[in-house]
């Protein structure tokens, strides 16, 4: 195979999986599937044996999600536009504001479609922030100062009529005992809701995937919930954990360059178009060939830098048993989680259509997107 390409393990991602529904199962709870993290549709079939909920953003993914996963699904989005709210509604099961204004704006048809289609019934929610942050990095952080995620309790003395559900999501890659701290802020501060309520959604972050993870302690504290709440369906939708270390990135080395003492392996991959959250977040990628400076192992040193002209398109150090020569291949470990959806348009997110606006006359459209491109991109 040509380099570089990504590559999914079948097994790896089925070990996850049964984890995850094992979880789900002993716990009591529902848990879906976030296509921000994974819209590799080509292996939803996998996927649906284990799983045929998800959580959409976008209208892209809920239509991959009708199409190609299931019919339950959630979606939240931080705003709603009155042009494709609509589409939402007619393909959702749950739907989540972000904030009391956009429900108060929307609900309307919610309450209309119900009352009409029963059958065909929607259940509407708040996002809620417990301003509890238990992640360092702030580019991740949904319940930093001045975040735009969810509202605050002195806005909610009570339960707007219509609201449903809650929803929070304050974690990333976090272990169970981080849950532990949120859930405590939620139930301090908008306890007084829970009652009225069919459903709380405990969003994402929640990495029981990983190794180390003490995933004993999340199925008492999910149980140690349900307990004082009984009666409330709890539903998790974490996005890593379900291809977490399932995949990776293959990747050759063209050249080998040395500036101020420091040698760069070029390769035929780039961290800003291939892996953008290893400069985003920022962080560096296990190697297969490679041992990180922190074992004091290895004699030849190494910074990787990609093949494009951006300068910072480089992410190091690394050390090798040998020196690194051209046509070395390297496998970038855990490039699947949120790589590949990064590479493509995350979160489903639409790109803008491109227009051009001649000396005289009217704009000409050069170039629109749609669905299908969303879907062959994923493919």
């Amino acid at each position: 195979m040509q380099t570089p390409y990504y590559i999914v393990y079948e097994d790896k991602l089925r070990r996850n999986l049964k984890l995850i529904k094992d979880v789900e199962n002993r716990a009591g709870i529902k848990i879906i599937m976030a296509f921000k993290a994974n819209a590799l549709w080509k292996t939803f079939p996998i996927i649906k044996e284990y799983c045929l909920s998800s959580t959409a953003s976008s209208l892209n993914e809920m239509k991959l999600s009708l199409e190609f996963l299931g019919k339950d699904v959630h979606t939240y989005c931080p705003v709603y536009t009155e042009n494709t709210f609509p589409e939402f509604l007619a393909g959702s099961s749950h739907i989540t504001f972000n904030s009391l204004s956009q429900f108060e704006k929307f609900y309307p048809q919610i309450r209309e479609r119900n009352s009409n289609h029963p059958e065909k019934r929607v259940s509407a929610g708040l996002r809620v922030n417990p301003h509890c942050s238990v992640i360092e990095t702030d580019i991740y952080n949904p319940c930093m100062p001045g975040s735009r995620f969810g509202e605050k309790s002195d806005k909610l003395t009570q339960l707007p009529e219509g609201i449903e559900g809650l929803h929070f999501h304050a974690l990333c890659e976090s272990d169970s005992h981080d849950l532990a701290k949120v859930l405590k802020a939620f139930e301090e501060q908008f306890g007084h809701l829970i009652p009225g309520l069919k459903w709380i959604n405990m969003g994402g972050g929640h990495l029981m995937t990983r190794k180390g993870y003490d995933i004993e302690y999340l199925i008492s504290l999910l149980k140690d919930f349900k307990k004082r709440h009984p009666g409330i369906e709890i539903i998790l939708e974490p996005g890593s954990a379900f291809t977490w270390q399932t995949g990776d990135l293959k990747t050759t080395v063209l050249d080998v360059v040395e500036d101020a003492g420091i040698k760069t392996a070029v390769i035929d991959a780039s961290f800003a178009c291939h892996m953008p959250d290893c400069l985003e977040m920022p962080y560096q990628p296990e190697i297969e060939e490679a041992h990180p400076l922190s074992d004091n192992s290895g004699e030849y040193r190494y910074r990787l830098g990609g093949n494009s002209c951006l300068s910072g398109d480089f992410v190091g150090d690394w050390t090798f048993d040998r020196p690194l020569e051209p046509g070395d291949v390297l496998t970038l470990k855990d490039m699947n989680h949120y790589t590949t959806v990064k590479t493509t348009m995350f979160n489903g997110i639409q790109h803008p259509s491109i227009w051009l606006q001649p000396s005289h006359g009217e704009p000409v459209l050069l170039r629109e997107f749609t669905y299908e491109d969303y879907k062959r991109r994923m493919s």
